[in-house]
């Protein structure tokens, strides 16, 4: 069973208990069958660390490279390090094509393939610049330009690469330089808001600033006449001119600032804007309302040069999103939603004729979000990365009738990009392994691994297995859960019980890698651990993601119950070693299980949602859009786990970090006074320096450990 997936050897011991099996297939395919056990390691917290982490690619129009940004970390400094790799298509070829170490990003190519542009930070730079880097011959990177204001999401087509900056609309870039380095060099640490929003996950926002889109004119031979330039002013014993930069910041143009559209304040990037192939026309998303507190976000469009934006989503008083040109500039997709306040509302696919100005809903009938999507080069299809019943499916959308095609069926897929000539590249990752970059064959699904990225370390790596299995959960309904065993499984013997509580609460568990919360390893410790997909989560239909509001507890909190109720049953499983815990949305229904009924020895809680009406201080306050305020409803006297805390009596693990905005540190401290309050036994690990997530090296390990720890004292690892 080493190194392996031993599913379907397990199958007929859980077809009798009425459960089907669903395993990934190819996940053994980096492992070696014939090691000796005595050679393994687990998949700890310091393998993850280990491990390098391939981000967005993007595939050249030929379709002969791919270019991805590949991150690793250091644990002795804490640091990241990301640089662009490049990769062939045919899989003969795979290298680094940048060794900056610094933060390479956000590839883009030119029309012509023949140029890479991307988002760096280097040497004096004190935020993200646009650098080029030939392609088709030798040369190194050459920032393109310098905006003290920094630049994201670019976007190349014809003569102009396009990007987001956050500027001061009324301030020239030279006094937005002075204003920021005024700001560095200021005592004042204050902040100062007159509306919403001040924050987003884990920064503060200036509402003084705006995102808008900018573009700047790029030729094909400004690299050779640079360098012929610096050439000329070297001779003439002229050093002392601006040679680091390729294009003044006086060439760049603005294309939304004179319209009054602003981007969402919040959150920006390649999706919030696109450009038509010839530049005729850009399309972006925008606030109509410009209230935080009640948000229309509506799809605009504007000819470059023009102050006249034109709303085409009006009429829809629920998010638009996602523009995308088709390779012909004829047709904009996009994303309608028709719930306002509901985030998870299914994403409808929606095509908007340019010339003919009709709107065409093409997915009204299926029960699935149209997500990750890239047109096919010939028009005639989408194809998008796609939540699927607990598995991230490339399909297939026919731009007429709107009917899905399934390309891909198991384990998930993500972050597709698609070559003039067809090639459909993206990653594709598993509960086994972290992600790959591979090409998919749009017609049957077959794919190609171009990386070889981590093989070195997981070879000696002991895995275990999984496989999806489903139960009778609220009133009967059928709700999915992966299940995880632990390396060496032994069904005769029995173990604890490790169950993963989903944040969200609208975020289903697929089949992917999970650092923060990686199932394999809490495994490797000696747990069965699963993920139940309760209902509210993704990628089961719109009905049941939307029935749990604005009733947060009931069915959640029943499918849960009757997830250990399925495990109490295994004869593989120890009722007495069972263990519970969850993030965010997974942490208030894990406060939730403290005033309830339950059977779980004791409960991870990781930035919880704790009490509903202090939750009003996040940057996102939960119903109040689409319910009503707290004074409104009573709905949160209901399904405030505060209310509950009389009956607590489970001992508990708190976690939570000081730049969570989302969900607000004091959560948890109200939470672990409550328990200390009532001599409950518990412990509170805070760190000062992470968000909603732990993400640095160090306190990842950290977190791990203790949770390890914890968990250990109320439910011995290991099997009996």
């Amino acid at each position: 069973m080493r190194n392996k997936i031993s599913a379907l050897l397990l199958a007929p011991l859980f077809l009798l208990a009425g459960v089907s099996s669903c395993a990934a297939t190819d996940a053994a395919t980096a492992q070696n069958d014939t090691n000796d056990s005595e050679d393994f390691k687990p998949l700890s917290v310091e393998v993850l660390w280990e491990m390098k982490r391939i981000g967005t690619p993007v595939v050249s129009p030929d379709g002969e490279w791919v270019v991805a940004p590949v991150t690793r970390y250091t644990m002795d400094d804490d640091e990241s390090h990301t640089d662009l790799w490049l990769f062939a298509a045919d899989g003969s070829a795979e290298r680094p094509l940048t060794r900056h170490g610094s933060a390479d990003g956000q590839p883009v190519f030119s029309p012509d393939g023949d140029m890479l542009a991307f988002v760096t930070r280097r040497d004096d730079d004190q935020a993200g610049q646009l650098y080029l880097l030939p392609i088709s011959e030798p040369g190194e990177a050459r920032r393109l330009m310098e905006l003290p204001t920094g630049i994201q999401a670019p976007k190349w087509a014809g003569d102009h690469i396009y990007f987001i900056s956050n500027v001061w609309p009324e301030k020239s870039w030279d006094e937005m330089k002075e204003e920021i380095e005024q700001q560095e060099q200021s005592h004042v640490s204050a902040h100062i808001w007159n509306e919403l929003p001040y924050s987003h996950w884990d920064h503060w926002l200036d509402e003084e600033r705006q995102a808008h889109v900018f573009r700047v004119p790029v030729d094909k031979g400004i690299l050779d006449r640079k360098t012929l330039s610096e050439r000329e002013e070297a001779e003439n014993g002229n050093r002392h001119s601006n040679s680091n930069v390729l294009v003044d910041a006086d060439n760049v143009e603005p294309v939304t600032l004179s319209s009054g559209h602003e981007l969402p304040r919040s959150t920006q990037g390649p999706g919030s804007y696109d450009v038509t192939p010839d530049e005729s026309k850009v399309a972006f998303v925008s606030d109509t309302n410009r209230d935080d507190t009640d948000p229309k976000m509506d799809i605009y469009l504007i000819v470059p040069g023009s102050d006249q934006a034109t709303n085409i989503t009006v009429e829809n008083d629920a998010p638009d999103s996602g523009p995308l040109f088709s390779p012909d500039g004829a047709v904009l997709a996009y994303n309608r939603q028709q719930i306002p306040g509901f985030y998870a509302d299914t994403r409808r696919l929606v095509l908007y004729d340019m010339e003919e100005e009709t709107h065409r809903e093409l997915t009204s009938d299926w029960d699935r979000s149209a997500d990750g999507l890239v047109w096919a080069p010939n028009g005639n299809e989408l194809y998008g990365a796609i939540d699927d019943a607990g598995t991230r499916r490339v399909y297939a959308i026919d731009a007429e009738s709107g009917e899905p095609r399934q390309v891909t069926s198991q384990t998930d897929y993500m972050s597709l990009s698609v070559s003039q000539t067809g090639l459909l590249a993206g990653l594709n990752q598993s509960f086994l392994y972290p992600p790959r970059l591979v090409t998919i064959d749009p017609a049957d699904g077959n794919t190609r691994r171009l990386d070889s990225l981590n093989d070195d370390i997981l070879e000696d790596v002991d895995l275990g297995t999984y496989e999806s299995v489903t139960y009778e959960g609220y009133d009967g309904e059928e709700i999915q859960m992966w299940v995880h065993y632990p390396p060496g499984f032994d069904e005769e013997k029995e173990y604890p019980l490790f169950l993963l509580i989903h944040g969200g609460p609208h975020s289903g568990i697929t089949d992917g890698f999970h650092f923060r919360w990686n199932a394999q390893t809490f495994a490797s410790w000696g747990y069965v651990t699963a993920w139940h997909n309760f209902h509210g989560s993704s990628g089961f239909g719109q009905d049941f993601t939307d029935a749990i509001n604005p009733d947060w507890i009931t069915k959640p909190y029943a499918d849960t119950r009757k997830a250990a109720d399925w495990f109490a049953a295994q004869p593989w499983i120890d009722e007495d070693r069972m263990v519970a815990g969850g993030g965010s949305y997974g942490g208030y229904l894990s406060s939730i299980l403290l005033g309830k009924e339950h059977p779980f020895q004791t409960l991870l809680i990781h930035a919880p949602v704790y009490n509903m009406y202090s939750q009003m201080a996040a940057d996102f306050a939960v119903h109040t859009e689409r319910f009503g305020d707290y004074w409104e409803h009573d709905i949160y006297d209901e399904i405030s786990p505060h209310y509950y805390a009389e009956n607590f009596d489970t001992p508990a693990l708190i976690i939570h970090g000081q730049l969570d905005y989302r969900v607000p540190v004091g959560q948890a401290f109200e939470l672990f006074r409550t328990l200390q309050h009532r001599d409950i036994e518990s412990r509170l690990i805070y760190f000062p320096d992470e968000n909603h997530w732990i993400l640095k090296p160090n306190n990842s390990v950290k977190w791990y450990h203790e949770v390890r720890e914890w968990m250990s004292n109320f439910a011995a690892p290991g099997p009996k």
